[in-house]
């Protein structure tokens, strides 16, 4: 049997560091846990005209993260916080492919930013800067390295989340300063942190679709591992 081809997004950086260009990057991490899950691991570009192109080839999309956000003005705000960072190309590119994956019914995982972006396009609002609208937050950028927990999340039971990790508590990692801060329609939450923060969210409308705001490619619990598997499967 074939490997299933999974896509992930890339982030762009600007000239300097790597490269006196702008250029792509992606931890190594990312696709090592698509490897180890079963999967192939291809990256994708930001050409939002070719997602169609992408999606004929791929069997599974995982939307990363990045030092980076959502536009506001993209859930409805017409306001945006001075911590909000945008990347315009590669959000077009991630709407884009996001929103044709899950019409061709192709399983979905969006990571930290990611969930954020699958968050949007399922209908959701974000909190643009958690410590200015959550009282007595957590340090949701933690302070540790981010292959150690930061903070533990509480799993909904009877969600697909909860039959994925089979637990109802998840020690995670931590690297993020917005969230989301709804449940649209067709939206189930499926976890959250003790200071009530939306830590996973997943749509039982599509085969797979599954937002997550830690960072499970550094496999820090079983559970971790149990996502890429679960994701995997659904691909076949």
């Amino acid at each position: 049997m074939s490997l299933p081809v999974i896509g992930l997004t890339l982030d762009a950086e600007k000239p300097g560091g790597y490269s006196k260009f702008p250029w792509y990057a992606v931890r190594e991490n990312y696709c090592g846990a698509v490897a180890r899950a079963g999967g192939l691991p291809v990256l994708l570009p930001h050409e939002p005209e070719r997602a169609a192109d992408y999606l004929d080839r791929i069997d599974g999309l995982i939307v990363t993260g990045g030092a980076f956000d959502v536009d506001p003005t993209l859930f409805g705000d017409a306001t945006r916080h001075e911590k909000v960072t945008t990347k315009e190309r590669r959000t077009a590119f991630e709407l884009a492919v996001t929103r044709g994956a899950l019409e061709r019914n192709k399983p979905v995982l969006g990571i930290c930013g990611g969930q954020q972006l699958l968050h949007v396009v399922l209908g959701g609002k974000l909190i643009q800067h958690i410590p200015d609208e959550i009282a007595g937050a957590l340090a949701h950028e933690q302070p540790n390295p981010r292959d150690q927990a930061g903070h533990a999340v509480e799993i909904v039971p009877g969600t697909m989340l909860h039959r994925i990790v089979g637990a109802e508590r998840l020690e995670v990692n931590s690297a993020h300063h917005q969230a989301a801060k709804d449940a649209p329609q067709g939206v189930v939450i499926n976890a959250r942190a003790p200071d009530g923060v939306i830590e996973g969210m997943e749509s039982a409308k599509y085969r797979f679709c599954l937002g997550v705001q830690w960072h499970p490619e550094f496999a820090i619990s079983s559970g971790d591992e149990r996502i890429f598997a679960a994701f995997i499967d659904a691909t076949r």
